[in-house]
This record gives structure tokens, C-alpha cells and sequence, in this order.
């Protein structure tokens, strides 16, 4: 792997090129597929419920949901020419389009958010291969905001999965004593596993946590398999199954969000080179940027919404200090097989909402330090960048926490300045444009630690 000519020290068990024994890679790959197996298909889910699917083509989005981000996360792995980044990146159904997908889908179809999704992926495929002309936008310290924005704003998601309910407080059982007793559990068990063993007890933490949680909630009567029994034995991928059709406003719309996408990539890309002490590469960061767009517009060929990289997996990286390429490909084959054979992907989604809620809520939050690691290494805090710092996060956990602030815009604007990432991305994106970089306050000059980073 290219790295930089400075690196620092790394907590890394596995590296990014190596290849621990299968005993202890597949159930580390399926740690990352549980870490975001149920939010790859809450996207498809949550469509399918709001436009009215049939019960047959719900399923279908599901399962091309799965195949479509078990192909693309094989794909960052181990890159086809020059599409995918040569890292452990799991990709999956971007919740960053959700809120346009609804808009579009209330005034159009299916159609038309795949005929928006297809056109609008050109814009990051572009980004990726032209990724030396936009690099002055995206410095560290605009990824490092964008990496710890999404570890704050996924939080609140993390408490609602362990409060037994990914829907809201509004949900009925929220935050009922079972279920917090089943994510205390969980969450107990991993730091434990994580702190006090070593081995693959300590690296397979979340698996293993999980997977007691899952054995104890069994008992407990809160694992419903009926959609195992209801699940056929094989599916096919069907192209253009739902259609395809173009309209400008819509192909406006999903394209903004893509640009925030490609923030999330090379802010999830920077954050899991910097777990093993080197500085992301210019062919790393551009591999990355056209695995997301290519694989999206891919995806709306086949059924499936625009991808991206998850960042929980992230978090999982930073977790574990395993980082290994080989462990992510292979968890793109297990939900290439969750895809193809829909009883398999039925057992993984029957992990009841707190089980995740106690495994992921600590990723949320790694995901954040993961962030904060790359200011740390990368950035110079002075007055300009800490009030940068301090601008996006005051508007994005602004937005974030009180979302009735944005309920006044025009409708088709909401979803972008609705969410904590956007509206903090491009805050800082902007005022590291606009702001001087010496002040009257603070007149040292910033070090362009940037300009370590390889150019391949």
C-alpha cells in the first residue's frame, strides 16, 4: 500500500494488505456485515413502506440492496482498474439520500429516483476521476469536520436502536427495561472483550457481543423468524425492473446530495488510513470516490438506491485495530449471498433493534474520534480553524437536534439543511474558502500537512 513519507504510530492488529486465517476472518467480515447490515435495508424498507410496495417487490429492493453493496464493498477492496480504493470499505444504501428520495417519490416514482440516481452518480464519478482539482476544497480540516459530524449525528440513531426502537421514542416498548437490559448487555460485553482480552476475543468484540445478545434476546422471545420462513431459497437481480425516467428537478436534487457523499467518502477514507498512522493517498481517495459513483449508478440499473461507504464500519476499524482488506471482501460475499439466497439475508436482519443499538452505539461514537484524530494529526488549531471547527459543529448538531429549525425553507432544500452533515460540511467547506489563513488574532501560518500526502 502507498503511504506517506511520515507516518505515525498505528494500533492496527491487521493492517490494511494483511490476511489473517479464515478462522478469525469470517466472523471479524461478519461483524462489518452486522455493523451495517439494517441500515444497508432501511433505506429500501423505509421507500417501500412510503410509496406502498407489494410485499414481493419490497422484497426485491432488499435483496438488491444486498447484492449491489456486497459487489461494491468487494470492489473498494479489491479494485476493478481504476474504480474502488484498495481499502477495507464497507458500502452500503447512503441514508444521506433519504429525505430527497421521499420528496422525489411524493411527486414522481421509482422511475424517477432511478433515472436522478443514475445521472447524478456521473457527478462523482466525475469528482473522482478529476480528485486533483477538487482536492483544495476537501483540506483535512474540512474531512476531519465531516468525519466527526456523522459520528455525532448517528448517535441519537444508535440510542433509539438500543431503546428497542430505530423508528423513535415514539414507537411503541421504546426504551423499555428489556430492551435496555439487552443493548447494557451488549454493550457491557463488548468494552470487556475489547479492554480486558486479547486475541480474537478482543478483535471479534462486536461479533461476539452481538452474538450473546442475540442468543439472550432469543430466549427472551424478541427474535421474530417468520420473515425466514417467508423468504424464498434463490432471487435474481432484475435491470430496470421498476423503470427508469429523467427529470431535471430531480436529477438537481440527488446530485447536490452526491456532492455531500463524496465529503463522507473521502472524510470515511482519510479517517481509516489514519488509523494505521499514514495520510490518505490522492489514487486511494480518487479509487474511492469512483467506487461510490459507479457502483450507485449500477445500483439504479439494478434496483437498488445510491451507495456509499458506512461509517460505522469505520468505527468498527478504529475499534478493533483491524483494518485488513481481505476481512472486508470477504464480508461483501457474505451479503452477496444474503442477496442471491434472501433466506440467509432474512436470518441477519432477525437481530433484534437493541441487540444492534448496544453494538453500534460505541462505533458511532469511535466514529467521531476517528474524526478528531485526523485534526489532531493533521491540522494546526489555530483561532481561523477552531472557529471553523466551531461554526460547522454549532450549526450541524443545531440542525441535527432541533430540525424544526429547517421547517420553514422551501421543501426541496429541507432534506440537505436538515441534516447534521450537510449543513456542517458545507459550512466548513465554505469558510475555509472564504476565511484568511492568518488573522489579526493569530498571525503564525498554518502548515500544509496536506502536502505530505502521496500523489500517485
Amino acid at each position: 500500500m502507498t503511504q506517506s513519507d511520515e507516518t505515525s504510530a498505528s494500533n492496527v492488529v491487521y493492517d490494511i494488505e494483511e490476511k489473517p486465517p479464515l478462522g478469525e476472518a469470517i466472523p471479524l467480515a461478519f461483524q462489518h456485515v452486522l455493523a451495517m447490515v439494517l441500515g444497508n435495508i432501511a433505506v429500501p424498507l423505509i421507500m417501500a413502506s412510503a410509496i406502498g410496495l407489494a410485499t414481493g417487490e419490497t422484497t426485491f429492493l432488499v435483496q438488491m440492496a444486498l447484492i449491489v453493496a456486497g459487489v461494491a464493498s468487494v470492489i473498494q477492496a479489491y479494485p476493478a482498474g481504476p474504480v474502488g480504493a484498495k481499502l477495507p470499505i464497507m458500502m452500503g444504501t447512503s441514508f444521506a439520500f433519504l429525505g430527497t428520495l421521499q420528496l422525489i417519490a411524493d411527486n414522481a416514482g421509482l422511475a424517477t429516483i432511478f433515472g436522478a440516481a443514475l445521472v447524478g452518480s456521473l457527478l462523482q464519478v466525475f469528482i473522482g476521476a478529476n480528485y486533483e482539482r477538487f482536492k483544495p476544497l476537501f483540506p483535512p480540516l474540512v474531512n476531519g469536520i465531516v468525519v466527526m459530524l456523522i459520528g455525532l449525528t448517528l448517535i441519537p440513531t444508535g440510542i433509539d436502536y438500543a431503546a428497542g426502537a430505530s423508528s423513535g421514542p415514539g414507537a411503541a416498548g421504546y426504551a423499555s427495561l428489556m430492551n435496555l437490559g439487552v443493548a447494557a448487555l451488549v454493550f457491557l460485553v463488548i468494552l470487556a472483550l475489547n479492554q480486558f482480552f486479547r486475541g480474537i476475543l478482543r478483535i471479534a468484540s462486536v461479533f461476539f457481543g452481538i452474538l450473546l445478545g442475540y442468543v439472550v434476546a432469543v430466549f427472551l422471545g424478541m427474535v421474530d423468524f417468520a420473515p425466514v420462513a417467508q423468504a424464498s431459497w434463490f432471487a435474481v437481480p432484475i435491470p430496470l425492473k421498476f423503470g427508469i425516467a429523467f427529470d431535471p428537478g430531480a436529477i438537481i436534487a440527488i446530485s447536490a446530495v452526491y456532492v455531500i457523499v463524496a465529503m463522507e467518502t473521502i472524510g470515511n477514507i482519510s479517517a481509516i488510513v489514519s488509523e494505521t498512522g499514514r495520510n490518505a493517498s490522492n489514487s486511494q481517495i480518487r479509487g474511492g470516490l469512483l467506487g461510490d459513483g459507479v457502483m450507485s449508478g449500477i445500483a439504479a440499473i439494478f434496483g437498488a438506491f445510491p451507495n456509499t461507504s458506512f461509517a460505522q464500519n469505520v468505527g468498527l476499524i478504529s475499534f478493533t485495530g483491524v483494518a485488513s482488506r481481505f476481512i472486508v471482501g470477504i464480508g461483501g460475499v457474505i451479503l452477496l449471498i444474503g442477496g442471491f439466497i434472501p433466506k440467509v439475508g432474512a436470518i441477519i436482519t432477525t437481530v433484534p433493534d437493541p441487540v444492534l443499538g448496544g453494538g453500534t452505539l460505541i462505533l458511532f461514537a469511535q466514529i467521531f474520534t476517528s474524526g478528531l484524530n485526523i485534526i489532531h494529526r493533521e491540522v494546526s488549531l489555530t483561532q481561523r480553524n477552531t472557529t471553523i471547527i466551531a461554526a460547522a459543529a454549532s450549526l450541524g448538531l443545531g440542525v441535527t437536534f432541533r430540525p424544526e429549525l429547517v421547517q420553514n425553507l422551501p421543501q426541496v432544500v429541507q432534506p440537505l439543511m436538515g441534516s447534521g452533515v450537510v449543513m456542517g460540511g458545507f459550512t466548513a467547506l465554505i469558510l475555509n474558502v472564504l476565511l484568511p489563513q492568518s488573522n489579526p488574532v493569530d498571525n503564525s501560518s498554518e502548515t500544509d500537512v496536506a502536502a505530505t500526502e502521496v500523489d500517485d
